[in-house]
């Protein structure tokens, strides 16, 4: 998904990872040859950059204002069927301990997320990125009506940070928190 106009894209990393070759169709039909700059495995997000300057780049929403009950569509490409949406609410935000990646603040929908929609946008009603759709949960491996986004400022922080440098540095203090019973 294109995310700045000079090239910038976002995907998860357990799409291209270890892909010889990586292209973008966009909507109006054309390929582009991209490269990976990088991949931040603590999100599961990738970072590609397109040759061709001035895309059309999706407009990006404020993550502060997406509530429970919004109106969401996910956009991807579920058993290569080509671009499709489906509707759907956030049913929550911030959620963490699904065990999915490391850093976990997902946005939940109930959005058909189905296999092959991992990268796609997820988008609000008013066409703006609100996440990148990443994961289901699921017993029979399609939608069930549980499906998880990475919020929209988590990763263009990713998008700045690879951009910028190839990676993604955080800070560590090693130790960790956990509940007492």
């Amino acid at each position: 998904m294109l995310v700045s106009a000079d090239g910038l894209l976002v995907t998860n990393g357990h799409i291209v990872d270890g892909a010889d070759t990586i292209r973008a169709e966009l909507p109006d039909g054309r390929v582009l040859d991209v490269t990976l700059l990088g991949i931040d495995s603590e999100t599961d997000l990738a970072v590609l950059q397109a040759a061709d300057g001035e895309l059309p780049a999706v407009s990006l929403a404020n993550p502060d204002r997406l509530r429970v009950g919004d109106v969401v569509l996910a956009i991807g490409n579920p058993f290569g069927l080509g671009q499709t949406v489906s509707l759907g609410i956030v049913s929550a935000t911030g959620r963490t301990h699904l065990g999915i990646a490391d850093i976990e603040h997902f946005i939940q929908t109930d959005a058909a997320i189905n296999p092959g929609n991992s990268g796609g946008a997820l988008i609000d009603a008013g066409g703006q990125l609100v996440g990148i759709s990443t994961a289901i949960l699921s017993e029979s491996g399609g939608s069930e009506g549980v499906g998880f986004a990475i919020p929209v400022d988590i990763a263009m922080g990713v998008v700045e940070d690879i951009a910028a440098a190839g990676e993604v540095k955080r800070g560590w203090i090693g130790i960790g928190a956990r509940s007492l019973t």
